[in-house]
């Protein structure tokens, strides 16, 4: 029996003498790490090979755009920068449905009104100086009617003053990459360098829809009431009325900026954006946008992205003690944008590796999804670590080659 310990004793010191050296030579040289940790990692532009036609648009500048991917679809004089009237207010919403959601205000929140918006000029409610709505009811005026009283009134809740809020306003561009507007008020009356491009707003526009979804509860109203019914809202944008699958967005008129709209519409999960700047009429606006929307749904479609039945749910991972560490496959997107007579069936080929050297961080890409159409390459996502793996430590090891002896010589 004593040479039975003894030897299982030596065991033990052989085994804990050749794990030390091991330990030591890898910390020494160094783990084999996975790239640097990446979130929220962008997927690589779909390419199209769709070349567009030359349509006919009787206004200034145009674009269209996949709401879900950003991918521009069709565009004319894109980046000339000109007035873009009350579309504006898109801005305006933004940074309030924002400050809904940080918690700062709620849709009860009163909106004072004061003398500053009370005396804004073009299309408006009539707010006098000391009347209050909820916040509510200031989105309806704004979204519906296109009240530039409403809107400063907005402003100079969320902002403190309109001017301060203008500074929120370009710098919420910048963020966005609108790299050729500068905001000069909160509701778009013709000033002086208050300009902005077809690709800016549409950037402005898929931002609010993407993140702020709610305003399509506020930009689908057709008419409603406020003051009791006293004050009647009709919706400045007629397309609500003529055009299937019509949600938004946002409608502007001025003598500098001429007859703009940016339209938001929905069809078969297909979601398109398309901006017109500078028409010369409320019909030619609407005729513009209905021509490029019109367009995008006739030649691409929403195709379901399949993800593989095959894919492993989670990686061994070496030198931590964590054994494995569960995938994110959350970068895929649910349908793809593709050109309406695109031959073959959507898959997705995965890269991946068969182990993972510790450490691992929640969030680090550690392989791609390939989404491909027959051959040909749509777009790339990266698969992530959705939880983390640190590295063992020299006391932790030593603490697992104790408890594993003990139980050898149990």
């Amino acid at each position: 029996m004593e040479r039975r310990n003894l030897a299982l004793l030596c065991a033990g010191v052989v085994c804990f003498w050749l794990f030390a050296l091991a330990f030591g030579t890898a910390q020494g040289k160094g783990l084999r790490i996975q790239p640097a940790v990446q979130t929220q990692a962008e997927p690589a532009v779909q390419t199209l090979t769709v070349t567009p036609p030359q349509l006919t648009l009787p206004c200034r500048a145009a674009i269209l755009i996949d709401q879900t991917s950003g991918t521009v679809l069709y565009e004319m004089n894109a980046d000339q920068t000109m007035p873009i009237a009350s579309i504006t207010k898109v801005m305006t919403l933004l940074l309030t449905f924002e400050a809904v959601h940080a918690g700062r205000l709620t849709m009860d929140t009163a909106v004072p009104v004061s003398e500053h918006a009370y005396h804004m000029g073009g299309s408006q409610i009539w707010l006098e100086p000391g009347e209050q709505f909820t916040l509510d009811e200031m989105l309806k005026a704004i979204c519906v009617s296109s009240a530039n009283d409403a809107a400063v009134a907005v402003a100079e809740l969320v902002g403190g003053s309109e001017p301060a809020f203008v500074q929120q306003m370009n710098a919420r561009a910048a963020e966005l990459g609108m790299e050729h507007t500068t905001f000069r008020n909160a509701c778009g009356l013709d000033t002086e360098g208050h300009l902005s491009t077809a690709r800016d707003v549409a950037i402005m526009s898929r931002t609010i829809l993407n993140t702020c979804p709610e305003v399509l509860h506020y930009t689908g109203i057709w008419t409603d009431t406020l003051r009791g019914g006293q004050t009647q809202l009709v919706n400045t944008n007629k397309l609500l009325r003529r055009y299937n699958g019509i949600t938004g967005l946002k409608t502007g008129t001025t003598g500098g900026a001429g007859v703009c709209i940016t339209a938001s519409a929905t069809r078969d999960g297909l979601n398109l954006i398309a901006v017109v700047l500078g028409a010369p009429s409320s019909k030619e606006r609407f005729e513009a946008a209905t021509t490029l929307l019109d367009y995008g749904f006739a030649a691409y479609r929403a195709a379901p992205v399949p993800l593989p039945q095959e894919r492993p749910l989670q990686l061994k991972v070496k030198g931590s003690t964590e054994e494995t560490v569960p995938l994110d496959y959350a970068a895929l997107p649910a349908t793809a944008l593709l050109p309406a007579e695109s031959a073959g069936q959507l898959t997705v080929q995965l890269e991946l590796p068969d182990t993972l050297e510790a450490p691992v961080t929640r969030g680090q890409t550690v392989g791609k999804a390939q989404l491909l159409c027959g051959e040909a390459v749509q777009g790339e996502y990266p698969v992530c670590a959705a939880a983390d793996a640190p590295c063992m430590d020299f006391d932790t090891a030593l603490q697992l080659l104790w408890d594993s002896l003990r139980g050898t010589a149990a």
